[in-house]
């Protein structure tokens, strides 16, 4: 189960969140007291913060256009881009230059330093590594149809979660297709690809590639 633990998948120093994430050995582990961390967090950033309205700190840096959204709590790192009619809807933290797009939607998560969303994505109670990408009209859903508890498959083995939403962990550098779906519980290995109109279940090992049409 070592592909899944958090220093597999991500490089814990391209993230405020990095101390945060190494109390934990799964991420999914770390979504439960995310909100709380984050309000805490914003106590201690520097002056080059900006609080714009209560509960939400953005960057001087960071570019956030006048028809985006954000609820408290939340902040934007440096140089990081919020697209027009992007919709923050709380307990996320987003990195340095990462860029989150036109219709992109965020609750509860983690974007590291370098992810982009930059069309149409969603991505609640997940985790979203260094310089990962999702391609347009990707989404990492959270909640499975008969709502039960969330549960990662590995190979042959299971790991309960206990979380009824948990979305996709994507690690660093990996590449999503334009139009797939990650559901409930999906893991993506660091630099692995995934094919455009993929519906993913499971994990993906490090540098491996998922295709659909090929399975």
């Amino acid at each position: 189960m070592n592909d899944m633990e958090i220093r597999s998948l991500f490089d814990l120093s391209h993230s405020m969140a990095g101390e945060y994430l190494s109390r934990f050995l799964y991420p999914w582990d770390a979504m439960e007291g995310l909100s709380d961390w984050i309000a805490e967090k914003q106590k201690t950033l520097s002056a080059d913060y900006r609080e714009i309205s209560r509960g939400v700190f953005v960057h001087q840096t960071a570019t956030v256009a006048p028809t985006a959204y954000l609820q408290p709590p939340c902040i934007v790192g440096a140089r990081s881009e919020l697209r027009h009619g992007a919709f923050i809807r709380g307990s996320v933290i987003i990195g340095e230059d990462c860029v989150v797009g036109n219709s992109t939607e965020l609750k509860n998560a983690i974007l590291f330093d370098g992810a982009q969303l930059p069309h149409f994505n969603y991505a609640g109670d997940s985790v979203i590594g260094y310089r990962a990408h999702m391609g347009a009209g990707a989404i990492a859903s959270n909640v499975r149809l008969d709502k039960a508890p969330v549960r990662i498959r590995v190979g042959e083995s299971i790991l309960e979660t206990g979380r009824k939403k948990l979305g996709a962990m994507v690690g660093d550098f990996a590449e999503i297709g334009c139009h797939t779906v990650l559901n409930p519980g999906t893991v993506v290995g660091r630099r692995a690809a995934v094919y455009p109109l993929s519906c993913v279940r499971g994990s993906i090992d490090e540098g491996g590639i998922f295709d659909t049409d090929r399975r």
